[in-house]
């Protein structure tokens, strides 16, 4: 699927798409292979997610603050996670924190389904508005706490998690499909990236690289 926002083609239009051809480029020089990764990266209009004040900033390699005390991931870690998804035209994600929606959108260029849960209200109203308002009709947003996951919507082919779990969440493990990957960083100080693939009743961890992400609350918290 794939969106032309407003005002993409004129003034700060014209200008995002040469930095965010930039962006994509540089996303290549850092190791990103996946074409539909490159592609999903290439087609979202990331500057549409952050405040008016910070669009200039808005494909430079990293986080920003948007509303609430949250951020927006820098690229790299959205493309590395969604490119640790693998995921295919056919296939179910669930995200857990949806922030601005960034995340979501790029999933759901590469994905018939995307399933988002945020625990902050106003924001899962904000966020779900925007990608309405952009055509992805394909992602459905709801405020509560992700540590349940969607569990009327699973199984799931992946689950990402763009919050810092103390620990794994069992239902996530468990909404998995057989030989779906729950992609999630774990930490709190010390942060790791995770990949979680079901085998059956058996699940396989590998740990991918250092990050810092804002903490998750809610359930995983007690």
């Amino acid at each position: 699927m794939s969106v032309r926002a407003p005002g993409e083609l004129s003034g700060i239009g014209m200008t995002s798409l040469r930095t965010r051809a930039r962006m994509v480029e540089r996303l290549r020089e850092q190791g990103l292979r996946d074409a539909r990764v490159l592609e999903a990266m290439g087609t979202v209009p990331r500057h549409l997610f952050v405040d008016e004040a910070l669009r200039h900033r808005a494909y430079e390699d990293t986080a920003l603050p948007i509303n609430y005390g949250q951020t927006i991931s820098q690229p790299y870690m959205v493309a590395v996670m969604t490119d640790l998804a693998a995921v295919g035209p056919e296939d179910r994600v669930l995200e857990v924190g949806t922030g601005c929606g960034y995340q979501a959108a790029v999933l759901a260029e590469i994905v018939p389904h995307v399933y988002s849960i945020e625990i902050v209200d106003a924001l899962a109203r904000e966020s779900g508005e925007l990608l309405q308002s952009l055509g992805y009709d394909n992602v459905a947003v709801r405020a509560g706490d992700g540590y349940q996951g969607w569990p009327e919507a699973a199984p799931f082919d992946a689950i990402i998690v763009t919050a810092a779990a103390p620990r794994i969440p069992e239902p996530l493990k468990e909404q998995l499909r057989d030989g779906g990957r729950l992609i999630l960083p774990v930490g709190d100080a010390w942060q790791e990236l995770v990949v979680v693939t079901r085998r059956g009743d058996r699940f396989e961890e590998k740990r991918v690289l250092p990050v810092r992400f804002v903490p998750m609350t809610g359930e995983v918290r007690h």
